[in-house]
């Protein structure tokens, strides 16, 4: 692949998105930020990779290197602007299977979603691995959804390639200085980073799906310091 960095920038609007990293089973949580697997997830299916794939496995070994910046972009109402909020789903299923093979009655679960918000994310890394995706986004092989198969984009994802940082954070936040809204930026090294987030993909393979942990500053808009995650 060439060594020529660029930046791919990607915007994510819809009435529901849902952003796990912590939780499965019978409670699935949403962070207040879109996740790394939650974007490699939609790259994978707008490339029509099969879970667990050799395609699969070369482009989380890819996308791995590539450094990510999530902003939140607050929408505008009538009455200025709409903070995201959670929405707590109690969700049921009729008929399901259990570890051993069974058939269970009723699965309960408990699932969380965020509504009124936007997100933009800014992808840094390989420039020919961003073509790629660049090109699938515009004509995915396969459903892209915000996290869950329920969340829809109500919006294109692809927002832009371009091979300058600024120009790229144009086409997410317009003319505003950065500083003023709340994001969450990958750290350049351990030591860099404030949290860890449990949410690098290594295989999206039912039967082993796999994470390993990134460093990020959660930084909180006009903050010059960083903070912690919620």
């Amino acid at each position: 692949m060439s060594t020529k960095s660029s930046y791919l920038a990607l915007r994510l609007e819809g009435p529901l998105q849902s952003w796990g990293f912590d939780s499965q089973y019978n409670r699935r949580n949403t962070g207040l930020m879109p996740t790394k697997s939650g974007i490699a997830g939609i790259c994978c299916a707008a490339l029509g990779y099969t879970r667990g794939s050799q395609e699969e496995q070369r482009f989380l070994t890819a996308f791995a290197t590539l450094r990510m910046t999530a902003i939140a972009i607050p929408l505008s109402g009538a009455k200025g602007e709409l903070p995201a909020r959670r929405l707590h789903d109690y969700h049921t299923v009729q008929n399901t299977k259990t570890a051993d093979g069974k058939i269970k009655d009723t699965h309960i679960t408990h699932r969380q979603y965020l509504t009124d918000a936007a997100f933009g994310v800014m992808l840094e890394g390989d420039a020919s691995l961003f073509s790629e995706i660049a090109s699938a986004l515009e004509h995915p092989k396969w459903g892209i959804w915000l996290g869950r198969k329920s969340c829809i984009p109500s919006a294109p994802i692809l927002a832009g390639l371009r091979d300058d940082r600024d120009e790229a954070l144009r086409l997410l936040i317009g003319e505003r200085p950065i500083e003023s809204f709340s994001r969450q930026e990958e750290a350049e090294t351990f030591a860099d980073g404030r949290d860890s987030m449990p949410d690098q993909p290594v295989s999206f393979a039912a039967e082993r799906r796999r994470f390993s942990p990134r460093r990020v500053i959660t930084r909180q808009a006009s903050e010059s310091k960083p903070s912690t995650t919620d």
